[in-house]
């Protein structure tokens, strides 16, 4: 009994594959990509060369994670997102690539578009749709084209509503998980 799934129409060149994950119909996923234990690779998506997913991603379909893309654990990438791994791509000119990193906990919404060079922070939250040109804070939430913060949200998804003092501090109304907000970061409050 093998320790993961894989479709009978998935080509998979590379056997570093945790326990649990699930690889779905018509997907190619090619050497030297390591996957990590309980991810779900949905349909129509391509892994190039060189790539590590954590554990616990989502892939959904239709999504192409290219050579120099790094996942971390507990992402989800939502349907037909895009990546890139050249900032001046062209035809028959082989450059060196730029690497991408998704931090823990990171949701990228549907259609979004990573450019190359970006880190999207750790449980930031990228609207569908969006098209990042630039870093992404943890705990931000962040969309259209070009990509501006619109707020933050809590490592449990809800977008994160201010106390009496806005500056510094917000809750979540979902989980009542509270963070501090100083010098531009957003950090959570460990409870007691």
């Amino acid at each position: 009994m093998s320790k993961y799934t894989i479709h009978e129409t998935a080509i998979v060149v590379t056997d570093k594959i945790g326990t649990g994950t699930r690889i779905w119909a018509f997907v190619n996923i090619q050497k030297n990509v390591t996957i990590g234990a309980d991810c779900n690779i949905c349909d129509h998506c391509f892994i190039e060369q060189n790539v590590t997913i954590g554990d616990r991603v989502t892939i959904k379909n239709g999504v192409s994670v290219w050579d120099g893309v790094t996942i971390a654990d507990d992402v989800f990438i939502g349907p037909n997102t895009v990546f890139t791994n050249d900032i001046n791509p062209r035809s028959k000119i082989v450059k060196p690539l730029v690497a991408t990193i998704v931090s823990m906990g990171a949701s990228i919404g549907a259609n979004a578009v990573i450019v190359a060079g970006n880190k999207i922070g750790s449980y930031s939250m990228v609207g569908a749709g969006a098209v990042v040109t630039h870093d992404i804070r943890d705990y931000a939430l962040v969309y259209g084209n070009p990509s501006r913060l619109a707020g933050y949200v809590c490592s449990c998804g809800t977008k994160l509503c201010g106390t009496e003092n806005t500056k510094t501090e917000m809750i979540c109304d979902e989980c009542s998980k509270r963070y501090r907000f100083a010098n531009n970061i957003l950090t959570p409050i460990n409870r007691e």
